[in-house]
C-alpha cells in the first residue's frame, strides 16, 4: 500500500480539508481547518525537518522576518502560550518603538513606551513552533516530500475533489480526495496553471516593482554590547536614496543584519562589498556596530520582490477550492507584512467556515466568498506596500503597463514624503503610523482630519521658510 492510499484510508471515514504548502500560510491554514473538518493534511514538496533548522525550498527562511502586532496577536488567538514559547526558546520581545533605533541621515525618530511588543526571532524558529504544535494533534497528518500535480474534480469540472500527488522519493503517482483544498504555496504557486487544465479562467495580475534586493548575514552579538536598542534601523530618504539597513537581536545570542538596495541598487555578496554597502547607509551607527563582530553565516541574496496581486476575487471558481497566502497576495518583504497577512488570511478562511456551515452543509459558494473576502480584508495591506513602492516608479511605470501615473499616484508620492519628514518632529504622528504598520489601526488613520492637518501644517511652515 502506497502513502498516498494509508492516507486516504485514514481520512475515508470523516470529512477531510487539504492545504498546499507548509509554509506560515499553509500552516495557519491547516490550523483553522481543524476547527471544521475531521481531518486535515498538509502536502509540501519539501522533506520537512526533523529539528529546528531552515528549509531549502524557502530562500527567504535565512533573511530578516519581522512579525507585526496583529499578526502577533492572530497567532496568539490560534495558539495560546506560543509567544511565551517562543521567548522560552530565546526570542527576544522587542517594543517597536522604543526598543528601536530608527535613523534618517542624522535623525532619529521618536522613541517611547508603547503596546507594539512582538518576540524577535527567526523564521526557522517560529515555523518550528508553530509545526510542533500542529504535530500533536492527531488528527492532522504531514505529507512531504510531496508535490501536487493537478486538482482532481467531479464529472462536470465543478467542484474540486482533491489532488494529485507526486511522491518525489519513488516518483509515484497517487490521488488525495478531499473536501476542500486550500493552496498556500507561495509566490510560485500552480493554481493559475491548474485552473487553465480545468479550462477555467486564470486570474489577471497587477504587480508594482520597485526593484528592491537585499542581501542578509547572521553575527554572533557582542556580549558587552553599550545600546540602548534592539534593532537599529537605518532607513532611505526615499526617492533620493535607495539603501537601507536593519540589525536586529535574535535568538541564540545572534543579530541579523539585511541590506536593502531599491530601484536595482542591488547590495553585494562578496564580503568586501557587502560591509562597504552598510558603510554607504546615510548614518553609519549601523556599519559601526558589525564591522567588528563576528559572522556565523554565508551573506545570503534575494531579489524576488514585487507586489504582485492574483485576482481570483474577480474569477468563478470551483467549488472547494481556495487561494490564499502569497499565492495571492505576494508583498515587498521589506515591510514585514507576509507573515501577518497569512494570519489575516487565515482569520477570514475559518469566518468564512463558520458561517458556511451554521447556513448550510457543504460549501457551495464558499470559495468565491472567502476570495473576495480576503481581498477586501487584505486591500490596506496591499495598499500600504503599493503606495510607498510607487515612490520609485518612474513616469511612465514599465513594470506594469506603461501607462502615465495619474494624479492619485502622484499626489501619493508626494504625500509620503511629506509623511516622512513630519514623523521626525511628531511622536504622536510617528507613533499614529507605526500602529498602521503594524496593522492595529487602518491607513485611513493616516488621512484623518489631525494627521492631514499636521501635514498640511508642514508644507505651509516651510513655503513661508522659502518665501522669506
Amino acid at each position: 500500500m502506497s502513502k498516498f492510499e494509508k492516507r486516504q484510508q485514514a481520512v475515508s471515514n470523516g470529512s477531510h480539508g487539504l492545504v498546499i504548502g507548509s509554509g506560515i500560510a499553509g500552516l495557519l491554514a491547516a490550523r483553522v481547518l481543524l476547527n471544521h473538518f475531521a481531518f486535515v493534511t498538509v502536502v509540501e514538496r519539501d522533506s520537512l525537518p526533523g529539528k529546528l533548522g531552515a528549509r531549502s525550498g524557502v530562500p527567504q527562511t535565512v533573511h530578516s522576518h519581522g512579525l507585526l502586532k496583529r499578526g502577533n496577536n492572530i497567532l496568539e488567538q490560534l495558539f495560546p502560550g506560543l509567544e511565551a514559547e517562543l521567548v522560552g526558546a530565546g526570542a527576544i520581545l522587542t517594543d517597536q518603538i522604543s526598543d528601536t533605533l530608527t535613523l534618517i541621515q542624522g535623525d532619529a525618530f521618536p522613541r517611547c513606551a508603547s503596546d507594539l511588543i512582538v518576540p524577535s526571532c527567526s523564521r526557522s524558529l517560529l515555523e518550528w513552533s508553530i509545526r510542533s504544535r500542529l504535530l500533536k494533534c492527531d488528527r492532522l497528518q504531514f505529507l512531504d516530500a510531496t508535490q501536487v500535480k493537478k486538482l482532481l474534480t467531479d464529472e462536470t469540472k465543478s467542484r474540486i475533489t482533491g489532488v494529485q500527488l507526486l511522491d518525489r522519493d519513488t516518483l509515484q503517482l497517487g490521488e488525495l480526495t478531499a473536501d476542500l483544498v486550500v493552496d498556500a504555496s507561495g509566490r510560485q504557486s500552480h493554481a493559475p496553471k491548474w485552473l487553465e487544465e480545468l479550462s477555467y479562467p486564470t486570474p489577471a495580475e497587477t504587480k508594482v516593482n520597485a526593484f528592491l534586493g537585499y542581501t542578509t548575514r547572521w553575527y554572533d552579538r557582542p556580549q558587552h554590547l553599550d545600546a540602548d536598542w534592539k534593532t537599529l534601523l537605518v532607513m532611505s530618504k526615499s526617492p533620493r536614496e535607495s539603501r537601507s539597513g536593519v540589525l536586529a537581536a535574535m535568538e541564540g545570542n545572534r543579530w541579523v543584519l539585511s541590506l536593502y538596495g531599491f530601484n536595482r541598487d542591488y547590495p553585494p555578496t562578496d564580503e568586501e562589498g557587502f560591509l562597504e554597502f552598510a558603510r554607504s547607509l546615510s548614518n553609519l551607527a549601523l556599519y559601526k556596530a558589525v564591522k567588528d563582530a563576528k559572522p556565523v553565516s554565508p551573506i545570503y541574496s534575494f531579489r524576488n520582490t514585487e507586489n504582485r496581486l492574483r485576482h481570483y476575487e474577480k474569477l468563478k471558481l470551483p467549488e472547494g477550492f481556495a487561494v490564499m497566502g502569497d499565492a495571492v497576495f505576494a508583498l515587498n518583504p521589506f515591510y514585514g507584512q507576509g507573515m501577518t497577512t497569512a494570519a489575516i488570511g487565515a482569520i477570514e478562511l475559518d469566518r468564512c467556515l463558520d458561517r458556511q456551515f451554521r447556513s448550510r452543509t457543504d460549501l457551495t459558494g464558499l470559495s468565491d466568498r472567502f476570495q473576495q473576502q480576503l481581498a477586501q480584508s487584505l486591500q490596506a495591506a496591499w495598499m500600504m506596500a503599493t503606495n510607498r513602492d510607487r515612490v520609485w516608479l518612474s513616469p511612465v511605470d514599465a513594470t506594469t503597463t506603461g501607462k502615465k501615473l495619474n494624479w492619485i499616484d502622484r499626489l501619493s508620492k508626494q504625500y509620503w514624503q511629506e509623511v516622512e519628514a513630519l514623523l521626525k518632529s511628531s511622536p504622536e504622528s510617528y507613533r499614529s503610523l507605526m500602529e498602521i504598520r503594524h496593522m492595529v489601526k487602518t491607513p485611513t488613520a493616516m488621512f484623518n482630519l489631525k494627521f492631514a492637518s499636521n501635514v498640511a501644517k508642514q508644507v505651509w511652515n516651510r513655503k513661508i521658510a522659502n518665501y522669506k
